[in-house]
């Protein structure tokens, strides 16, 4: 927790949760990625957090975005960043949001299949697009699904249908999973960008650039390596496999760079057990899953919790969010542990919460508000 969110919580007095999520922290964060790979462009996630204040922040210090809906791209121009800072990052568009991204002056578009590089070509015509290969993302504390990308040998086919089309064919891009702590774990799917590099060439087709994709992690409860490390790796793997002829690359830093910038205060709101004999308490907040801690869905991210009362004496219990649903557990196959002395009434901090939490708290679900934030 930084002093100014500190100071912040001090003087705040609404009821209910709230992230608070200091705007130092992300400019300096920018500033590590920026160094760590001097020669890529950044392209935020605006996915990870939109805030107005946030978005003005990175457009000042020169950042890119990468953005999953035409809401988005809205926002980041709202900034006064103009469309050449835009990617369209989403392999999954209606036609006409893609037609209106075009008219707003975007010509970056992300495809991963014959049917999306054809939507393309019809309403936006001569765009860049990149196609994005699937990767396995072992390693990573989040894995991704095959919801997005495709087999590297069809990349080539996809390109090659957008050049025909009379598309630029771009790049490739590739996801290595959310929270990744292997810095190595780019070399696989840079292997693969530079076998399709290599393909499209023979191809007639020159390709230009590689997109990083995201993966950068943030502190939670284990040290992850700094963006330095990141950026070794990466640049080494790029010499390997692309030799002195190294594309045009971005990143799309989205938990990397606002996810240790935020904090959330919640309170507790019932501890209880469900037997006389149960030695495994059970702590309730007011705030769970649909409130904005949505990434515990199977404990795949754990927060770091602070307690007034901590240096007391601690035991394993089970968290859980205030709904009146069974899926808003947020810990119980890890239980955590918290002092034996804590309290109805007393106030939690969960660390690291600047990413992701707002973007997934429900609106009024089961009547409960969503996450208040404050950018300071």
């Amino acid at each position: 927790m930084t002093d100014r969110i500190r100071e912040f919580l001090k003087t705040r007095r609404e009821d209910g949760p709230c992230v608070v999520v200091d705007l130092d922290v992300v400019r300096a964060n920018y500033r590590s990625f920026a160094h760590a790979l001097p020669d890529t462009r950044v392209f935020y996630a605006v996915k990870a957090n939109p805030d107005a204040a946030i978005l003005k922040a990175l457009e000042e210090l020169g950042s890119s975005f990468d953005c999953a809906s035409t809401g988005e791209i809205e926002m980041v121009l709202a900034t006064g960043a103009g469309p050449e800072r835009i990617s369209f990052g989403n392999t999954i568009k209606k036609e006409r949001d893609i037609e209106r991204a075009f008219k707003l002056g975007v010509r970056l578009f992300a495809v991963d299949s014959y049917e999306e590089v054809e939507k393309v070509a019809r309403v936006a015509p001569r765009a860049k697009v990149f196609c994005r290969i699937l990767c396995d993302g072992a390693g990573a504390e989040w894995p991704l699904s095959r919801k997005f990308g495709c087999e590297p040998e069809m990349a080539v086919d996809v390109l090659e249908h957008a050049h025909r089309l009379g598309l630029t064919a771009y790049g490739v891009s590739f996801h290595v999973g959310s929270q990744q702590n292997n810095v190595n774990a780019w070399d696989g799917a840079l292997s693969s960008a530079a076998m399709i590099f290599r393909e499209c060439a023979e191809r007639g087709i020159s390709l230009a650039m590689v997109n990083l994709g995201g993966g950068f992690p943030t502190r939670y409860l284990k040290d992850v390596p700094a963006a330095k490390n990141y950026g070794e790796a990466i640049f080494s793997s790029l010499r390997k496999h692309f030799g002195n002829r190294i594309p045009e690359t971005i990143m799309e830093p989205g938990r990397g760079m606002v996810g240790n910038a935020g904090m959330i205060e919640t309170e507790v709101v019932l501890i209880s057990k469900k037997s006389e004999t149960d030695a495994l308490r059970w702590v309730y907040l007011d705030i769970g899953k649909f409130g904005g801690l949505a990434e515990t869905m199977d404990e795949a991210i754990r927060y770091p919790l602070r307690t007034p009362r901590d240096g007391d004496d601690v035991a394993p219990c089970v968290l859980a969010g205030p709904t009146c649903d069974s899926a808003d557990v947020l810990y119980e196959k890890t239980p955590v542990h918290l002092p034996l002395s804590l309290a109805i009434g007393d106030k939690v901090l969960i660390e690291a919460c600047g990413a992701y939490t707002t973007t997934y708290s429900a609106v009024a679900f089961n009547g409960f508000p969503p996450l208040k934030s404050y950018v300071i």
